[in-house]
């Protein structure tokens, strides 16, 4: 047997030769569960097909390091009755007032339902219907459009009345007195309305013609009653 070369030194190379290559092929593989060795926010580069268990993570946007700042919700609020009365008038002042003691009153909401009983109430007046009237009309006005139709329908005369359109619906005057609120509003409002004798002849206005109205009615109701309705009290033809 060679002195340099003898069985042992050959088992014992080839030992640690197997042993380096399972140590080298245990450490050179990935599995996937490794964690990433840069920053997780920072964008990876593209997958190697060699490496394609790592997934690359999103990248992080200017949006998800600085979020915006939440708007602000303290701005300030504009006028008061902006759209129906000027600040600091007469009638910005009566609608403080109706507002300050009944905290449910709009004044917006107040003209919207005027203009719809302003309608209904010049419709129901020339068709005569009273049962309409009544529930809108304080008693003395009530019982003043009542003889007026009476009147009207004892000289046989009939009303033919088309509404056009509310051109305009204004407060002119508002206040709060005595538990009671009352707001004046102007109206100007276009109308087909003719008016007829027994005969059929048309003795006022026009059946085809357009004509220009303007009212001032003035609406009341007691502040904080249960019955939300106003009702009018008072008209003026202008």
């Amino acid at each position: 047997m060679n002195d340099g070369f003898d069985i042992y030194t050959i088992i014992f190379a080839a030992l640690a030769l197997f042993v380096f290559w399972k140590l080298r092929s245990v450490l050179g593989t990935r599995t996937g569960n490794e964690r990433p060795p840069q920053d997780p926010f920072v964008g990876r580069p593209q997958s190697d097909p060699a490496n394609d268990k790592v997934i690359p993570l999103p990248q992080r946007t200017t949006e998800q390091a600085a979020p915006k700042p939440a708007p602000d919700v303290d701005e300030p609020a504009g006028p008061r009755w902006a759209g129906v009365a000027e600040p600091d008038t007469p009638v910005a002042r009566g609608l403080d007032q109706i507002a300050e003691a009944e905290r449910g009153f709009d004044a917006k909401e107040f003209l919207v339902g005027a203009r719809a009983a302003y309608e209904m109430i010049v419709t129901a007046f020339a068709a005569g219907d009273r049962k309409t009237l009544k529930p809108l009309l304080a008693r003395e006005v009530f019982e003043s459009f009542s003889a007026a139709i009476a009147d009207r329908e004892n000289r046989g005369e009939t009303v033919e009345s088309n509404f056009v359109s509310i051109e305009k619906a204004e407060i002119a005057a508002a206040e709060a007195a005595n538990r009671t609120a009352q707001v004046t509003v102007r109206f100007v409002s276009k109308l087909i309305t003719a008016t007829r004798d027994r005969t059929g002849a048309v003795i006022d206005g026009s059946p085809t013609e357009i004509a220009d109205l303007v009212d001032v009615w003035t609406f009341s109701r007691e502040l904080n009653a249960r019955d939300p309705n106003w009702r009018l009290i008072s008209t003026e033809p202008l």
